[in-house]
């Protein structure tokens, strides 16, 4: 008797990956277990196992027998649109419902129910979408099978955990027990596997294989600043065949180097999830096909892209676990004899890793300032921005961690109590942190270089059987060029590139809600420059100690880069400025002082005290109305200030961040006749 397990598993294969191709036996038994047995099977294999030949094959086998389509949840709309090329490449028909085709929508729920598509992919934020959330019975009850892709995103412990995410699988797992229920991932200690199978529920049926990926070397090049970094990536592209990713862990920096790259003369692109999805997809495909000699990516660029001959990964600061780590190095070498995963440490690695692990935790504070606005009644994001006075991004990720709880829901664009109680977890969030920081005592070791970098990878992520892997750094004690160290030229390159770019601040355009005598569109500043953002590697070492240290005069180098940066700009004035007005600063008023002395002088302008500070200076973090609210009580013009109305005024400050101060500085002389402002600050905060 046919097997049809066998059968389609065989079919998928040969269309997948070629004739030759022979199914794994874990391979088989996942796809038996699904397609006769109805089960719930989670598959924790490396990445190029072939862990997707599993439900197309088990899909195949179940639509033979006149079964419902599969629906995949997918995390990432890259992986999406892989999978249903990889779907069509087996021989099935798929679609996917997302945020970037909703117009699309009711003829692909209409294939659906017309029985013309074998594979349904969905994005987990879709549950958040009132509509979807209202067709998704439906869609359950008429599918085959349930697939979960990347399934450590389901579980706390996992380095990628999301609410929405484990929001809709919790959705997910509720279907009926005739209908198989398939999870996977490549990146899954023992801790996150047995939490995803609690999940999945206690007849779970766990395939989980060597992680070990023999293609990879493996190597860790320590001790480079910042500019040596970067100057270390353009000599090894200079070197390194084929074309590959460099990971950044911001996306300032991915965007920084990629414009030192492609300066150096190099075919590069940023890729992050600040860009537009059809961007995105044409920098995957432009990658895909070679037409790139690397993607400069944050992680958004990560899971499930399908490139096989990616020929190296390097890495410009440390991921926060070895298990992130793992999952980003495996896009390389999976049809390659040899492909190159290096890992470029940098000192400021901890504090992003720091400011990750805390974002999305909720603090009780706050979250009872949420509940007792939403106490009043259903309120819109913004109204709960003017109600609590926290900030916009803050509010937001609470709401989600307090809808995967089922404390709040949405109702059109607001937000309303469900009437459930909400409780700290304590226990639960100190345990979580327990094991951040176990994971990045792991990195700390794995980018010091203690012993085999892959057996390293393997034990973090509880491999059952780790090895030497006779390849990497420490293995063979040799790294891959440039080696230790980039040139000096090059170095000198990467110094000059950084301090020649430019910095624009974009004005805020409308004033917040709730603001008494401020409405509407702001006149006020006009977009203006600063010498620095965020960790720029061509400042930071001269602007740390300036911006974290005792007040004290900007240095020779730096005032001559704020020289530097007025020659660029004038080129996009209106006008030239007339004069040079200080913001009065408390934290640093000798620093400001001299900035704006020096550039008075550099220009001949006259040099104007307009604006002066009373009371207490309000915090960063209140949200924006309430900020704006304090500025305008503690931001004032000068006793006795005449505001020249005949040209532009030069505005200078140390810091900018949300951009409020300046914005509220400037209305009050744009007020008094000022014909424009233009804003200079030393660096911008991200």
């Amino acid at each position: 008797m046919t097997d049809p397990a066998l059968h389609h598993l065989q079919a998928v294969l040969a269309a997948m990956a070629g004739p030759d191709a022979r199914p794994r036996d874990d391979q088989l038994a996942a796809v038996r277990a699904l397609v006769a047995d109805r089960a719930r099977v989670l598959v924790v294999q490396a990445t190029g196992w072939g862990k997707s030949a599993v439900y197309w094959a088990a899909t195949a086998a179940l639509r033979a027998e006149g079964r419902g389509p599969t629906l995949v949840v997918s995390p990432l709309l890259a992986l999406m649109r892989d999978q249903v090329q990889a779907a069509a490449r087996a021989g099935l028909r798929a679609a996917t419902l997302n945020s970037t085709n909703v117009d699309d929508w009711p003829d692909i729920l209409d294939a659906i129910a017309a029985g013309m598509l074998d594979v349904l992919l969905v994005s987990p934020e879709r549950l958040a979408n009132p509509g979807f959330a209202a067709r998704l019975p439906g869609l359950l009850a008429a599918a085959g099978m349930v697939v979960i892709d990347e399934a450590h995103c389901i579980s706390d412990w996992g380095f990628d955990f999301r609410p929405d995410y484990q929001r809709l699988s919790r959705t997910l797992l509720g279907v009926g027990a005739d209908t198989p229920v398939l999870a996977t991932t490549a990146t899954a200690n023992q801790r996150v596997t047995a939490d995803i199978a609690r999940q999945l529920g206690a007849q779970t049926r766990t395939f989980r294989g060597s992680l070990a990926r023999a293609s990879l070397r493996l190597a860790v090049v320590p001790g480079l600043g910042a500019l040596e970094r970067a100057a270390w990536l353009a000599d090894a592209l200079a070197v390194l065949p084929g074309s590959g990713i460099v990971y950044t862990l911001t996306v300032a920096e991915a965007e920084r180097l990629a414009g030192f790259l492609a300066h150096c003369g190099f075919a590069v692109a940023a890729y992050h999830g600040g860009l537009e999805t059809a961007q995105r997809q044409r920098i995957e495909d432009r990658l895909r096909d070679n037409a790139l000699k690397a993607v400069v990516a944050t992680s958004a660029l990560g899971m499930g892209y399908d490139k096989p001959d990616l020929a190296f990964c390097l890495h410009v600061g440390s991921p926060a676990s070895p298990v992130a780590y793992y999952q980003q190095v495996g896009r390389a070498g999976r049809a390659l004899p040899d492909a190159v995963a290096v890992l470029l440490p940098a000192d400021s690695d901890e504090a992003v890793w720091t400011y990750f692990a805390t974002a999305g935790v909720p603090e009780p504070a706050r979250v009872e300032r949420l509940l007792a606005a939403l106490a009043d009644g259903p309120l819109s994001v913004i109204e709960l921005e003017q109600a609590t006075t926290l900030r916009r991004g803050r509010i937001e990720a609470l709401l989600k961690i307090l809808a995967v709880e089922d404390v709040v829901q949405r109702q059109g664009r607001a937000w309303a109590l469900t009437g459930r109680p909400w409780t700290f977890d304590a226990p639960r969030w100190q345990a979580l942190a327990r094991v951040r920081a176990q994971e990045a005592d792991l990195m700390r070791s794995f980018a010091a270089g203690r012993g085999c970098l892959m057996r390293f990878l393997q034990q973090a992520l509880d491999d059952p059987d780790p090895q030497d892997c006779g390849r990497c750094s420490v293995c063979t004690g040799t790294l891959p060029p440039p080696g230790a160290r980039p040139s000096p030229a090059r170095v000198q390159q990467a110094l000059v590139h950084a301090r020649g770019q430019d910095v624009v601040l974009e004005p805020r355009k409308l004033w917040p809600t709730g603001v008494a005598g401020r409405k509407g569109r702001i006149q006020g500043a006009s977009p203006g420059r600063a010498l620095a953002f965020a960790d720029d590697p061509g400042w930071s070492a001269l602007l740390q100690p300036l911006l974290d240290g005792p007040d004290t005069e900007a240095p020779a180098p730096v005032l001559q880069g704020l020289v530097d940066v007025l020659a660029r700009w004038r080129t996009h004035w209106n006008a030239r400025p007339v004069a040079v007005v200080p913001m009065p600063s408390r934290r640093h008023p000798r620093l400001v002082a001299s900035m704006a002395r020096h550039l008075a002088d550099a220009g001949r302008l006259p040099l104007l005290p307009l604006l002066a500070h009373q009371g207490t200076e309000p915090s960063d973090e209140l949200a924006s109305a309430a900020r704006v609210i304090a500025l305008g009580q503690s931001l004032r013009l000068a006793d006795e200030a005449r505001v020249p109305a005949d040209g532009p005024l030069l505005l200078v400050d140390a810091t900018l961040r949300s951009g409020w101060s300046i914005t509220v500085a400037a209305a009050l002389l744009r007020d008094a006749g000022a014909a424009e402002v233009l804003p200079l600050v030393l660096h911008q905060r991200p």
